[in-house]
């Protein structure tokens, strides 16, 4: 039986979904960086709403792709397949866009996330010694964490064609994957600059799971609401830096 006072793991996924918060707070103390911090995600984002509705309108056409075995079929079983097909490569698609949105806004604003990360640990104080950040390994490990992504994707696609508990397991995996997906890239800036590669990244997140998981489920059921990534891409950011801090003292410790 834990003691009392051992932190369940509730508790600390939502002391990982505070860090969200605190960075939202951000837009109080410092809005124009914020500001700033908006602007990728902004443009970004139109650029993936074009996406989404690209891929709306051809919903049926790829719905049909995907599932020729149901070509045969009688009614209502062909068309009944074709809407759980639809409803899989919709949910996938959006899915994707969600897990692959933060690894581009960071590429296109990097500059500006940059600051914002600077500030929290100047603000928080003991911050790393400012350095360039290597451009090709912050490429690759965009790469690798994109190529993750698009492997999560095609796995609930998959899982999205099983009728009736498909598409709530969909829910659950994708919120779960994308968020521990999100939490990898948001914390890039922090370990990164203390010359941390992302194998030991992913293993010093893991070891606070429930933490790292609180933060990013959070921010990626924000960003499933339209316009909210504008808002919460920069504080996603700032908060990211605070868990980094939080996780790499744990490690210390």
């Amino acid at each position: 039986m834990p003691s009392s006072t051992t932190p369940t793991a509730t508790r600390e996924f939502i002391a990982g979904a505070a860090f969200l918060g605190r960075g939202l707070r951000m837009w109080i103390t410092s809005p124009r960086l914020m500001l700033l911090g908006a602007l990728p995600a902004f443009i970004v984002g139109i650029v993936y709403l074009a996406g989404i509705v690209v891929l709306l309108v051809n919903i049926e056409t790829i719905a049909a792709a995907i599932s020729p075995f149901a070509s045969g079929w009688g009614e209502p079983w062909r068309t009944g397949m074709r809407v759980v097909a639809g409803a899989a490569v919709a949910a996938a698609g959006i899915l994707l866009l969600a897990y692959t949105f933060v690894a581009v806004t960071l590429l296109v604003g990097d500059p500006f996330y940059e600051r914002i990360w600077r500030r929290v640990e100047t603000n928080l104080g003991d911050a790393p010694v400012e350095e360039a950040r290597g451009l090709l390994r912050s490429v690759a490990d965009a790469v690798r964490l994109v190529s993750l992504a698009i492997l999560v994707a095609i796995a609930l696609l998959i899982c999205g064609l099983i009728p009736g508990l498909g598409q709530l397991l969909v829910l659950i995996l994708g919120a779960l994957c994308g968020g521990w997906i999100l939490v990898l890239e948001l914390t890039g800036f922090a370990f990164d600059a203390r010359g941390f590669t992302l194998k030991q990244r992913r293993r010093m997140l893991r070891a606070r799971r429930a933490r790292s998981l609180g933060f990013g489920v959070l921010t990626y059921l924000l960003f499933l609401i339209p316009g909210a990534a504008v808002i919460v891409m920069p504080a996603a950011v700032a908060g990211a830096a605070m868990l980094s801090r939080d996780v790499l003292a744990q490690t210390a410790a």
